[in-house]
């Protein structure tokens, strides 16, 4: 009796995971979903934990259509096609937050005022600079990399910036309005422990390149793997300080920012050139 119990518990534990990867993707995409019974808003905030996930699943989808990109044009326009793909796909869910963290932290000089911006559904310079920006980039970067690199820096690149960014999740409070949170459940703390296990995403996103791509993977210099994992922690920590100050915590934008930032980060590590490492 106790070893059938032990499965069963086991197995609805697991349908119970699966629920919240679902949840997961129809918070953070477009993509449909089965409907749910019985739903329960306390799901949205356990799921974060699974957002790595919908990361891995965005960027295998926009890795995909990259290279069928490059095989009918040139990189460039593969890596627009690519790049609007998954703006599409999230319905420009994290360059929404980008646009209006820019907007706030750039326009607002209290905390008060932050907030009232970033929740202002019009868009500002600030916010259209930094957008552009941040699109311009990762085109670019994305063009300037050799096909099976490119593919592979959309697979980590979506996968680990989205555990980079629901870190903050569990490293600060919430520093928005709780009545006028987008997600209430979100507006949460993620526990150091769930955290950890989020990162069981990335570690299956690298053994999946790794199986795909061995050759290029071994190309890819330590220089360059180092290089993108220091700079995608700088965009997160820089972050995290930068909310800390003016919002006393992170907001569902200041999130948004942060996966922009962190991603853009890791196509600069992996397209450098570092001849003397």
């Amino acid at each position: 009796m106790s070893s059938s119990s032990s499965k069963l518990s086991l197995l609805q534990r697991l349908r119970y995971e699966a629920r919240l990867i679902l949840v997961a993707v129809q918070f953070l995409t477009r993509i449909p979903v089965p409907s749910f019974k019985h739903y329960d808003p306390q799901w949205l905030h356990q799921s974060s934990r699974h957002f790595p996930a919908v990361g891995l699943l965005v960027g295998l989808l926009c890795a995909g259509v990259f290279w069928l990109g490059s095989l009918l044009f040139t990189p460039l326009v593969a890596a627009v096609l690519s790049t609007a793909f998954g703006i599409k796909l999230t319905g420009a869910f994290h360059e929404d937050g980008l646009a209006d963290s820019c907007d706030g932290l750039g326009g607002g000089l209290t905390r008060e005022r932050t907030l009232t911006i970033m929740k202002d559904s019009r868009l500002g310079t600030y916010g259209v600079l930094g957008l552009v920006s941040a699109l311009l980039l990762k085109i670019s970067l994305l063009a300037s990399m050799p096909l099976t690199m490119a593919v592979i820096a959309l697979i980590l690149g979506h996968t680990a910036s989205r555990l980079l960014c629901i870190s903050l999740l569990s490293l600060l409070p919430y520093g928005g309005e709780i009545e006028h949170a987008k997600a209430k459940p979100m507006a949460q703390q993620l526990t150091p422990i769930q955290g950890l296990l989020s990162s069981g995403w990335l570690i299956l996103a690298i053994i999946l390149v790794a199986l795909i791509f061995p050759n290029t993977m071994q190309q890819i210099g330590m220089g360059q793997w180092l290089l993108a994992m220091i700079l995608a922690l700088i965009a997160t920590d820089y972050m995290r300080r930068l909310l800390r100050r003016r919002l006393d915590g992170y907001t569902g934008d200041g999130l948004g920012a942060t996966q922009q930032l962190s991603e853009i980060a890791i196509y600069i590590g992996l397209a450098a050139s570092i001849p003397f490492i």
